[in-house]
């Protein structure tokens, strides 16, 4: 029988509820995200090795060729065994360790039998699992670890004959928001909101076979977001080509167990600081270029600056907050052709002055701003502050009416109130994407506009050089705004005196009809 949402849902988070004694909720992810990958991969192992077994003749097979017929045509990772050659020994699936539950050192085996998947499967799972502190007992008592494996045991055979990767990888999304909404700011390391990261690929629009890079990727959960655009328009999300790099090795290990659950295997995910040594480069030392660069960075982070380096476009970033120092790491990582960009960041990066100012000024003449969408405050776990879009566009590769100039996009006002912060709607979402994608007359202002007062201009380049290089967004939309209300202040103006000018001449046609004077209502 199928397995619902909703019933996985449920039953993953009653495992993870075990560690409520233990641990706080900000901890959960490392210890049940793990256990859930291991629970996966055991699962969907041992149902190819059934498939394997049923349709081979193992009387007539040595072990060798078992082996290897069952690598080649049935598996694509490997289980291997821990403590081979003692009276230890056993296979390092969740269901051989689930049998060995009740004694002393459960977490001791978990740990061998993770880092044996890791060693056996160095391409596709290395340091997966992350520290693995968790399964120290000092850390997690055995008991507490027995209670979750066992809830997490209820949970259905995870596997492609069981359910799918949609209910799979939904289970695991579920898992990222409910950690955050319980962890409040420490979820800002990991998790972007999720209609956040479907709003900026959205406007980034990725294609078939395009390459995606996340340089500060978290959970991964942006990478995922491209490919599900793809599906969801009707075309291939398993051709893109994904990249990410995350500081936190244990959070880039939750990154590639998220995109693994997803179905999605070309991917890769590297560790390190992507400012201080980024991990994707091209054979000349550079960085390398993608089609389609996401990111939600950390906010204003203090960072050792540059001394030398060419990704330094119009100057090097404050030590006192890396944010424009990201923006250039991402610019240089744009494909040259046709390479776009799209950044979440605090609105400080539109006005700040200094050497902010001297590499927005630089960003700037060489027209590789798109535009600057403001979105809600209060919309992130690890913020309260309004944020803004930045979206770039490789040199000359903006479409041509918006050459030379930004198009804004005032959407401060568009959420729905949620139980610990403000929310985007699917609709919000839309209006968004379709300002966007509109056109705009020689003004600057939206042609036919479409949504609930959704205000957007596209600015010249000179009058934001008039403006200093300042990027506010209500330096620009408030100008089309008292426009607009001024209109309406004129019309309400005029219906006002027209309905008196009605009653005056009512009363004075009937004064003179009253004095037999007769033709002037004709």
């Amino acid at each position: 029988m199928a397995v619902t949402q909703q019933q996985i849902e449920n039953r993953l988070w009653d495992a993870a509820d075990e560690l409520r004694v233990a641990m706080p909720e900000a901890q959960y992810a490392s210890v049940v995200f793990p256990l859930m990958f291991w629970k996966y991969l055991s699962d969907t192992w041992e149902h190819y090795h059934q498939e394997f077994l049923a349709e081979n003749d193992l009387d007539s097979l040595s072990a060798a060729e078992a082996r290897e017929i069952e690598y080649r045509d049935y598996q694509s990772f490997e289980i291997p065994f821990i403590y081979p050659g003692t009276v230890a020994e056993r296979r390092a699936s969740w269901s051989s360790i689930l049998t060995t539950i009740t004694q002393p050192g459960l977490g001791q085996r978990v740990r061998a039998s993770l880092q044996a998947i890791e060693t056996a499967n160095p391409g596709k799972f290395s340091r997966i699992f992350g520290s693995m502190a968790w399964t120290s007992e000092e850390v997690l008592a055995g008991d507490v670890l027995a209670a979750v494996m066992r809830a997490m045991d209820r949970t259905p055979k995870m596997h492609e004959g069981n359910m799918s990767h949609d209910v799979l990888g939904g289970a695991y999304e579920y898992l990222l928001k409910r950690f955050s909404d319980g962890s409040g700011t420490r979820a800002g390391q990991f998790f972007t909101p999720r209609e956040v990261v479907e709003l900026l690929v959205e406007i980034l629009d990725p294609q078939n076979f395009e390459s995606v890079y996340d340089p500060t990727c978290g959970s991964g959960g942006m990478l995922i977001a491209a490919a599900n655009l793809l599906k969801a328009h009707g075309r291939r999300g398993y051709t893109l080509k994904l990249y990410g790099q995350e500081a936190v090795p244990d959070t880039a290990g939750v990154a590639r167990m998220n995109l693994f659950m997803h179905n999605l295997t070309q991917f890769q995910v590297e560790v390190g600081d992507t400012l201080k040594d980024p991990r994707f480069k091209k054979p000349d030392g550079s960085v390398a270029q993608f089609d389609v660069i996401v990111a939600n960075p950390p906010y204003s982070l203090k960072w050792k600056p540059w001394t030398n380096d060419p990704r330094a476009l119009g100057g090097v970033a404050p030590q006192s907050s890396a944010d424009w120092a990201f923006v250039q790491h991402m610019i240089a990582s744009m494909d040259q052709k046709n390479g776009r960009a799209g950044v979440v960041l605090p609105h400080g990066v539109l006005f700040r002055g200094g050497q902010e100012a001297a590499i927005r000024q630089r960003v700037l003449d060489d027209d590789l701003l798109e535009a600057v969408i403001g979105l809600p405050a209060n919309l992130f776990y690890s913020t309260s502050i309004p944020t803004a879009i930045l979206v770039f566009r490789g040199v000359g590769t903006k479409a041509d009416e918006r050459q030379k100039g930004v198009l804004f996009i005032d959407a401060s006002k568009r959420f729905a109130k949620g139980k610990n912060r403000n929310v985007l709607t699917k609709a919000d979402i839309a209006d968004v994407v379709t300002a966007y994608h509109s056109n705009y007359d020689f003004d600057g202002n939206l042609v036919d506009p479409d949504g609930d007062g959704l205000a957007a201009r596209l600015v010249p380049a000179t009058e934001i050089a008039a403006n200093g290089y300042d990027l506010n967004v209500g330096r620009y939309i408030k100008q089309a705004a008292a426009e607009q209300e001024d209109l309406g202040t004129l019309i309400d103006a005029y219906n006002i005196a027209r309905a008196e000018r009605q009653k005056t001449e009512a009363r004075m046609l009937a004064a003179l009809a009253d004095a037999g004077i007769e033709g002037f209502d004709e």
